[in-house]
């Protein structure tokens, strides 16, 4: 017999309650984010991006990691083959992070499942399976704190390319520490005991190897990969 749990838990749902609860979720989580924004904006007018050209990248790309990334190799001229192979790279865990939603996104209608994953961002992704670890299927909840954390890391970017000139090093107000922040907070949020420390070991120590033996950001991927499988070979354990 199914029960009233189970089939609770089948379902998906997408309101409005739900977008809302997820922008609130993340306010504080994009306290921090702005602050990243502000020095994305500045370190990009640095590197000769115009004020607008760094903030239509935030707009169109949405990725911290990856826009970081690319600025390291923003020389001229620009080496475009390596800039789409690192962000690929950089980029190819939101594959991980959108299989973790898939049991509840595959119910959704294509347009609202497919809208909100471009929102999807690390921090609102840590929340959103943290609402579905309890129980909750509200699909909003992604979207809502992916609009709001769009809109900030946009607008942010922007005042750190116009204000850029007044913070012409980031580390001495601390905002450099301010992504550290972020996943710290993510990371505790996440511990679930004992269960978590096989994965996380796992990944920490494939990342850290692979990042010292290999060129480039495979660390990233390499380590996702891998906290993955030692959480699937854990649980069939």
């Amino acid at each position: 017999m199914v029960t009233a749990k189970a089939q609770a838990e089948d379902k998906a749902t997408f309101t409005l309650s739900g977008a809302l609860a997820g922008a609130s979720r993340c306010v504080p989580i994009e306290i921090s984010g702005f602050a990243i924004g502000l020095v994305f904006g500045t370190l990009a007018k640095q590197a000769g991006l115009g004020t607008f050209e760094a903030a239509a990248m935030s707009a169109l790309v949405f990725s911290g990691a990856a826009q970081f990334v690319v600025l390291g190799l923003w020389t001229a001229p620009l080496p475009v083959a390596a800039i789409v192979l690192t962000t690929l790279v950089v980029g190819l865990r939101h594959l991980l992070m959108g299989a973790a939603l898939g049991p509840v996104f595959s119910k959704l209608p294509r347009l609202k499942a497919y809208g909100s994953v471009f929102f999807m961002a690390d921090e609102n992704w840590a929340l959103t399976m943290g609402e579905f670890a309890k129980g909750r299927r509200d699909a909003a909840f992604l979207l809502g704190g992916g609009l709001l954390m769009w809109f900030s890391w946009t607008v942010s970017t922007l005042l750190g390319g116009v204000f850029g000139s007044a913070i012409q090093n980031p580390s001495r107000w601390g905002l450099d520490f301010a992504f550290t922040a972020v996943f710290l907070a993510l990371i505790s949020g996440m511990w679930k005991g004992r269960s978590s420390i096989l994965p996380w070991t796992v990944a920490a120590a494939v990342a850290v190897a692979s990042h010292h033996w290999m060129p480039g950001q495979w660390y990233i991927l390499l380590g996702g990969l891998a906290g993955s499988l030692a959480g699937v070979v854990r649980r069939g354990v």
